[in-house]
C-alpha cells in the first residue's frame, strides 16, 4: 500500500515535478505580513467600542 506524501514524485529525468497547489514558505510569509498590515489599518479606523471613528 502506498502512503501519500507531500513531496513531488520524480519524473523520468530524475527531477521532481513542481509542487502545484503547495504554497512556498516565502509566499506564506508575505501573506502573513499583508494580513497583519490589513488588520492594523482596520483597527485604526474604529474606536474602543468597535464603532467607526468619525471625529476627525
Amino acid at each position: 500500500m502506498n502512503t501519500p506524501t507531500t513531496s513531488p514524485t520524480p519524473t523520468r529525468s530524475g527531477l521532481p515535478q513542481p509542487g502545484y497547489g503547495i504554497p512556498s514558505p516565502g509566499l506564506l510569509a508575505r501573506s502573513d505580513q499583508g494580513l497583519a498590515r490589513f488588520l492594523s489599518h482596520a483597527d485604526e479606523d474604529h474606536d474602543d467600542n468597535g464603532h467607526e471613528d468619525n471625529a476627525g
